[in-house]
């Protein structure tokens, strides 16, 4: 099990994705989240994702991100569908788990 937690900036909205694998050929994502936006996207694209089509595409792109952009969930610098992405591919071993982060420079 992966765990992150998102704290998406300006608007407040905290989210915390838990992904499980359990042989890196499918991935469960689950999102506690307090964003309307994201739990409608989660409600709607379910939890059941291949991690190769979710985590290795062209940037913007695959499931989480398609959604988005049809529906418009948020705005283009959210940073959860990124970080649920990331949780993913740490989960099935597509990638070493490290922290990123977003800092505003004076």
């Amino acid at each position: 099990m992966t765990k992150v937690r998102i704290e998406a900036g300006i608007c407040g909205h905290v989210t915390e994705v838990t992904a499980v694998s359990e042989d890196g050929m499918d991935v469960t994502l689950t999102a506690e989240t307090d964003c309307p936006a994201v739990r409608k996207m989660f409600d709607a694209v379910g939890s059941e994702f291949d991690p190769y089509e979710l985590c290795l595409t062209k940037p913007g792109t695959g499931p989480l991100y398609e959604y988005a952009a049809e529906n418009m969930i948020a705005h283009g610098a959210c940073p959860v569908i990124a970080g649920a992405v990331k949780a993913a591919e740490a989960e099935c071993r597509l990638a070493l788990p490290k922290n990123a982060s977003i800092t505003f420079v004076e």
